[in-house]
């Protein structure tokens, strides 16, 4: 394990898959790996970047937060 900051340190993307499996994943079961390929690019390309509230950005989207910062 790294410190703090540190290049290896991984809590980004483990909090990410962490969302990732609550919220999408365990909920549902695919009959092929296409389709849940597709979900997954969903879940991260229309729900979690643009409409999905981020705690760290005040509890807002990212699309909200860009808007009020421009």
């Amino acid at each position: 394990m790294s410190r703090r900051g540190n290049c290896w340190d991984n809590a980004v993307a483990e909090s990410f898959f962490s969302s990732l499996k609550k919220e999408r994943i365990r909920k549902r079961i695919y009959k092929t790996r296409e389709m849940a390929r597709a979900d997954v690019f969903d879940y991260i390309e229309v729900f979690y970047n643009r409409s999905r509230r981020h705690s760290h950005l005040g509890g807002i989207s990212p699309e909200a937060f860009e808007l009020a910062a421009a």
